[in-house]
């Protein structure tokens, strides 16, 4: 299905309300993936409130950015040129229509504070937030807004939050470099870089602020929108930006870390059955089986997460998780 009707991808658009008095700077995202349109669904409502006047700006601001991928959201699929949710940062010598896009979107996302970037996935069930990590000052996220954005995550509607996506990303391209050369093979240049692993919110993270990927549901999923403009209003809210009465934290919540990732090695690499994200994992259970027969079976109890059956040799087939307790109440 094409959206090509109200998008032009000559050019990129954004719409900022200021409110008369200062406070947070809040920027919200849909369609970086452009056959995720929920979050442009939900953008656009919360924008038609704005210009009827039910609902106003308070403090600060708020920057809606529709569609952040015009290209791909009017073919109506993923990627135009390349996935820009991947290698995010500004570039010197532009050469496919993304690294025009972050070449736009990386400066506007620096002159924010809180991003709020909505997503849909392919196949599972409820919706869920990214996190990042807790305050560190490491060499690969350092951060100091982790309270913030947890205050944020437990205020969007959602139960289930999920962190460790850019460490374990790392340690993934630590064993795919090894393994390349051990091989005597030339290494890819993208997936073989840990930075290839920031996106929006890694990226809004690196430049001082903090950020929150919410994936609001399987895309055709048609409460997607509603969870979508759930979670903008309920961000504005807390932070104060609209005069809505802040909103209540959620109470039973479920938080995992993701711990590890597995790269698919070869065309014929099987899933043992049809996974979808946060299928739940007992010690013991066959995931998947390679092609020369190693059978990769799961050495904890935990759950799958973003198996990709159709993965390409090389890059990730499927990523391992464990409950944390990062979220529970004393």
């Amino acid at each position: 299905m094409s959206h090509a009707h109200d998008v032009n991808p000559a050019h990129f658009r954004s719409v900022t309300y200021s409110g008369r008095k200062s406070g947070p700077r809040l920027i919200v995202t849909g369609a970086v993936h452009g056959n995720e349109t929920c979050g442009t669904q939900g953008i656009r409502r919360v924008m038609d409130e704005l210009d009827s006047g039910k609902m106003h700006i308070a403090t600060g601001s708020v920057t809606f950015v529709p569609v952040t991928n015009p290209l791909a959201y009017g073919r109506g699929q993923r990627m135009g040129d390349r996935n820009l949710n991947r290698n995010l940062y500004p570039i010197a010598t532009p050469l496919d229509y993304e690294d025009h896009i972050a070449n736009w979107l990386c400066p506007l996302l620096a002159q924010h504070d809180v991003l709020l970037d909505l997503h849909s996935f392919a196949a599972g069930t409820a919706a869920f937030a990214m996190v990042g990590p807790l305050d560190n000052a490491g060499t690969l996220q350092p951060f100091t807004h982790a309270h913030a954005e947890e205050a944020m995550a437990l205020h969007l509607g959602v139960h289930r939050f999920v962190d460790g996506w850019l460490d374990t990303y790392a340690t993934g391209v630590e064993r795919r470099v090894a393994e390349t050369r051990a091989k005597g093979l030339p290494l890819n240049t993208l997936n073989t870089d840990a930075r290839y692993g920031v996106g929006t919110t890694e990226y809004m993270r690196s430049v001082g602020g903090y950020a929150i990927t919410l994936e609001c549901g399987q895309h055709d999923d048609p409460a997607g929108p509603q969870v979508a403009y759930d979670a903008i209003c309920n961000t504005m809210a807390l932070l104060g930006v609209s005069n809505a009465p802040a909103p209540q934290s959620v109470e039973q919540t479920e938080a995992l870390s993701i711990y590890d990732v597995i790269d698919k090695n070869h065309p014929e690499d099987r899933f043992s059955r049809a996974w979808i994200s946060f299928d739940r994992l007992t010690k013991g259970d066959l995931i998947a089986t390679r092609f020369d027969g190693t059978q990769m079976i799961a050495e904890c109890d935990g759950f799958i997460v973003f198996p990709h059956a159709k993965a390409e040799p090389g890059h990730e087939w499927f990523y391992l998780a464990k409950v944390n307790h990062r979220f529970d109440r004393d």
